[in-house]
């Protein structure tokens, strides 16, 4: 009778399993779905009102404006409706991509070390400093390197360790 005064509802018997029959414990929070099933299930609605709305831009053929989602491409999303994913997004790319200017792009000569010009290919080494060098180049006092490895370490060492002081008076 408690629970009708203070408007709280009794907990249930027990755990209640998910309704997906993953095998995991669900929620009333979760509409009685585990975490991950929930998590899945608010991404196939958020899925769903982004496709019907770029269907709805490439209907009208325009941008109303209104609401723009940004398009979150991670694996999960990717995942799931990857045909439908694709066919959507491939329209709204080409759209963009004819609405701005293509730059041309320059094309990369040989990779060469920095110092002494020597085409160094893929076994060049990438240094601090930026600069790309052969094996005779690679080390920091070989090329005179810029970068200063000292500042560098003790920045490293004061994030890994921050200071940490003890109260004088222990209070009560």
């Amino acid at each position: 009778m408690e629970h009708d005064e203070t408007g709280c509802q009794p907990p249930p018997e027990g755990p209640i399993l998910c309704v997906n029959n993953c095998g995991f414990f669900g929620s009333a929070a979760n509409m009685n779905m585990c975490s991950k099933c929930y998590k899945d299930l608010i991404l196939k609605q958020e899925q769903a009102k982004l496709a019907a709305s770029s269907i709805e831009n490439i209907v009208n053929g325009s941008s109303s404006g209104n609401e723009q989602e940004p398009i979150v491409a991670d694996a999960a999303n990717v995942q799931t409706d990857l045909v439908e994913a694709k066919a959507i997004s491939l329209p709204s790319i080409n759209t963009s991509s004819s609405a701005e200017v293509a730059e041309p792009k320059t094309k990369e000569g040989p990779s060469r070390c920095s110092t002494c010009k020597k085409r160094v290919g893929l076994t060049g080494f990438k240094c601090r400093c930026g600069n790309l060098f052969c094996g005779s180049h690679r080390y920091s006092d070989k090329h005179d390197c810029p970068f200063d490895y000292r500042t560098a370490g003790r920045d490293a060492i004061a994030k890994a360790n921050p200071v940490v002081k003890a109260e004088k008076l222990d209070r009560i």
